[in-house]
């Protein structure tokens, strides 16, 4: 099917329902939501405030994040980097790049990437911390939720696409999906990574409880999902001291990965890495809760119209 096929409509009144038929058809069914789910998939209306919190934000996110934090190194990048298996010499588009951590590590192995955000301080920060590989990465100002802009990264020019733990930052991502969809070629993939919509969200928190059995003393973690379907968009930090809190747009996994399809993608890989290592105590951090993944990474691949 085309993306963006002509009687599909997203919105809080309706679920949608897809099935995949291999090796390209995807069928989409369309009926009524219980009037007390309000899950949203674009707020263009929150595209510019939600740049002008990044531009604020950038240079302290930059100086804290560096070339990557745990999360990015144990949990995010392995499973990325096994989804999107990039050979040398393959192109690759980067969406909401921030400060090029990834796109370095990209480039460190051959790969020429093209490296997107909607910030110029953000863009500023990638550039200044690109001193090796440089001739392999194009650092481009661009508006993502803009067809008009996204239309200068062209028809079928990438072998992948990758974005990671960006689109919940992103207001509207209906159009980035649509460019993305154009920009691959036919046998590209598209990888992206966001915090697990089911147990990562505003709507959850983490609980440690102390169970006394018998002669032993057992400590077990987990998550309470209070909310999930009807989350609005809310403001909060991602690490704590930064300049202003900005938006998470929480996307129930039926509403995320309906607008891919819609979008003209079929799902062929999905990761939830979880830590491996318990710190053995009462802390209530992600790390204690080995069993729940805080993390969803997944693979889409685009389809094409059948001939």
């Amino acid at each position: 099917m085309e993306p963006g096929s002509p009687g599909v409509i997203l919105s809080h009144h309706h679920q949608i329902h897809i099935t995949v038929l291999p090796p390209h058809a995807v069928v989409v069914t369309i009926s009524q939501m219980n009037s007390n789910t309000s899950s949203n998939v674009d707020y263009p209306e929150l595209v510019a405030e939600t740049l002008q919190i990044w531009e604020q934000n950038a240079r302290w996110w930059d100086a804290k994040m560096g070339e990557g934090n745990t999360w990015h190194r144990s949990l995010i990048a392995p499973a990325t980097e096994r989804l999107l298996s990039t050979q040398p010499g393959e192109r690759v588009l980067e969406l909401a790049c921030g400060n090029g951590q990834f796109a370095r590590r990209l480039a460190s192995f051959g790969v020429h990437v093209v490296a997107c955000d909607f910030s110029r301080a953000f863009l500023d920060c990638a550039r200044l911390r690109t001193r090796e590989h440089a001739d392999r990465i194009d650092y481009r100002l661009l508006d993502l939720t803009s067809e008009d802009e996204t239309a200068a990264l062209g028809t079928s020019e990438f072998d992948a696409a990758v974005c990671n733990m960006a689109l919940m930052d992103i207001a509207s991502i209906t159009p980035v999906l649509r460019a993305v969809w154009r920009a691959l070629k036919p046998n590209g993939r598209f990888v992206f990574s966001v915090p697990h919509p089911c147990f990562n969200t505003n709507g959850t928190t983490l609980l440690a409880e102390r169970d006394d059995y018998e002669d032993q003393v057992t400590l077990s973690f987990g998550v309470r999902v209070k909310r999930y379907k009807g989350l609005t968009p809310q403001r909060a930090v991602g690490m704590v001291g930064q300049p202003q809190p900005h938006y998470y747009f929480h996307r129930p996994l039926q509403i995320l990965l309906a607008t891919c399809f819609v979008a003209g993608f079929v799902l062929d890989g999905l990761e939830e890495p979880a830590f491996d290592v318990s710190a053995g105590d009462l802390t209530l951090r992600w790390d204690n809760c080995a069993e729940i993944p805080p993390i969803l990474v997944a693979r889409l691949r685009p389809t094409r119209p059948v001939d």
